[in-house]
């Protein structure tokens, strides 16, 4: 139980530092043309790499870290709709026989089940890696939008900004909703309860 308390403190912490000041990582032109003008580097935070994971990358390196933070942030999006989904008492497949706690739910769920999500989730993973091999591939771009519109479109640099700030946001409030269901046994709705 004290190697999870210290666990979670240090995993509370990160997101405190995409609040610290921004420190100039590198002279590379090409990071700086990531730090400058990328899809992502918003106000108030700016480019944010608070670990310094992007000094002396280069662009290949740069394009896979911008892939991973979408994937990342996709799916932290969808389980948090999932998380309060499941709370909900929501689970047409198992004629909600499941736990509303999301947390007994996985634990509760049939062996197929497992296979079913690890299945779907490799078919998602091996159409994206052949996705990949098209050309003009742009990372994150797995619909094919970049052959239709460019990042000269205002809207669509938006819509990527909002993309990127929001899977931010929803990585960070995942964790914060799993400490709190895994600590307190808090989920759903019962968060807001006193």
């Amino acid at each position: 139980m004290k190697c999870f308390s210290i666990l979670t403190s240090i995993s509370l912490l990160f997101p405190v530092l995409a609040f610290m000041p921004n420190q100039k990582i590198g002279t590379s032109s090409r990071l700086n043309a990531w730090v400058d003008d990328a899809i992502g580097v918003t106000a108030p935070v700016g480019f944010f790499d608070p670990l310094g994971l992007s000094a002396n990358k280069s662009d290949e390196t740069m394009a896979l870290y911008r892939e991973a933070e979408l994937k990342h942030g996709r799916v932290a999006m969808a389980a948090c709709l999932g998380w309060y989904v499941t709370a909900a008492g929501v689970h047409p497949a198992f004629q909600s026989t499941l736990s509303s706690d999301p947390l007994l739910a996985a634990q509760q769920l049939p062996a197929v089940g497992w296979l079913q999500f690890v299945l779907g989730c490799g078919a998602i993973e091996f159409l994206a890696e052949q996705i990949k091999l098209q050309p003009g591939y742009v990372p994150g771009d797995l619909l094919g939008a970049a052959q239709w519109v460019d990042n000269s479109d205002e809207g669509w640099v938006g819509y990527q900004n909002r993309e990127i700030n929001n899977g931010r946001l929803a990585m960070v409030a995942f964790m914060g909703i799993f400490v709190q269901d895994l600590k307190f046994g808090n989920y759903g709705d019962q968060i807001f309860r006193n």
